[in-house]
């Protein structure tokens, strides 16, 4: 049974978890809590990072593990921008193939 990935979104992932694991430091605090941050996030995302993979996975703040933020934990498998059968990030400035346990610090319920 197909999950939904495609073989791009397998080789991308693949790549995002080798950077991930390799060291790449991503800003994974302040979480974006307010719709200020959120904005702000994005206009960076928009401006920094429109074509640079690592420049997406360190603004976002990226992890290859799930982060708990104010005794909530925070995995893309319960964002509300996670597409459950193709294992994606479907917000429009990210658009990335990701798995369920990590995290990034735009999580929405």
């Amino acid at each position: 049974m197909s999950d939904g990935s495609t073989a791009e979104d397998d080789a991308l992932r693949e790549q995002i978890r080798g950077r991930l694991s390799g060291g790449l430091e991503t800003e994974v605090w302040p979480r974006a809590e307010t719709s200020e941050m959120v904005n702000e996030l994005v206009g960076r995302l928009k401006t920094e990072a429109a074509d640079d993979l690592d420049a997406k996975l360190v603004v976002s703040g990226f992890t290859d593990h799930t982060i708990e933020a104010d005794g909530l934990e925070q995995p893309c498998e319960t964002c509300m921008y996670y597409l459950v059968h193709r294992r994606f990030c479907e917000l429009p400035e990210l658009m990335l193939p990701v798995e369920p346990e990590w995290s990034c610090r735009l999580w929405r319920i």
